[in-house]
């Protein structure tokens, strides 16, 4: 039986309903070209698959920029402002947190998607995804104020509109295991884990709204042999199904 069967099975009871399941790919950390960039890129664009690259503003290349510029299938999103971690000792990395003042992180976020505006133009939407996928909420009410207009973070969503003008799309499955190996947790897992969302929001179960996209989450930088060929053949085996559709960011944040 293929690895991919429970992920088939699932699409197979969407097609079955006259419904497509969705879902989107959202890549962290972007800073300049690198060889496992490149090969992000060109999984995109073989398969002509959307990719939503979270790009770190203030470590940003023009390179990445021009990169970005020949990649069609690829839009970028703000990733914080440095990706720096602001928390004490023995609390989860932070960086848009309760630990600074409110008015110096607005204003690195405001210079970090002038910066993004700067380098990508057209490619670059108004959308926060934070770093280590954390918010303070005292932040959240002011993102329309810095012209957001699209948060995504990791988990289900309680809201599609957290606070007006902001649409809210979340990534919920992560194929690196960070708490231990560090290293892909295998395509077994990865498949389930995709299959398991698909299946809450077809049956409308608890923890998954059934019209926010399923979230693949990835990061270029530390993947190994097995994630990339689990990627190439998720992308081969989800390319031209009838009944599945890989969604832009520019779609679903309604941009």
């Amino acid at each position: 039986m293929s690895v991919f069967a429970p992920l088939l099975d699932i699409v197979s009871r969407y097609q079955d309903t006259g419904k497509t399941a969705t879902l989107w790919w959202r890549d962290d950390d972007a800073a300049a070209p690198s060889a496992a960039l490149d090969r992000m890129l060109n999984l995109s664009a073989r398969y002509g698959a959307p990719l939503a690259l979270a790009v770190v503003p203030a470590k940003a290349q023009e390179s990445l920029a021009r990169a970005v510029a020949l990649a069609p299938a690829v839009s970028v999103l703000q990733h914080g402002y440095a990706h720096q971690n602001h928390a004490a000792p023995g609390e989860k990395k932070i960086e848009l947190g309760p630990q600074r003042p409110a008015q110096m992180i607005l204003g690195e976020l405001a210079t970090g998607w002038l910066r993004l505006e700067s380098l990508f133009a057209g490619k670059a939407l108004p959308v926060l995804v934070p770093p280590w996928n954390r918010l303070a909420p005292f932040l959240l009410p002011v993102l329309p104020e810095l012209g957001y207009r699209g948060l995504s973070q990791f988990g289900p969503r309680k809201r599609a509109v957290p606070v007006q003008l902001v649409r809210q799309v979340n990534c919920h499955v992560d194929p690196i295991d960070w708490r231990g190996s560090r290293g892909f947790i295998g395509a077994e897992a990865a498949v389930a884990a995709l299959a398991t969302h698909l299946r809450l929001r077809l049956e409308a179960g608890e923890g998954a709204a059934a019209d926010e996209p399923t979230g693949l989450m990835t990061h270029h930088a530390v993947h190994e042999d097995g994630m990339w060929r689990f990627l190439d053949a998720l992308l081969t085996v989800t390319k031209d199904h009838p009944a599945l559709r890989w969604l832009p960011a520019r779609e679903i944040f309604a941009l």
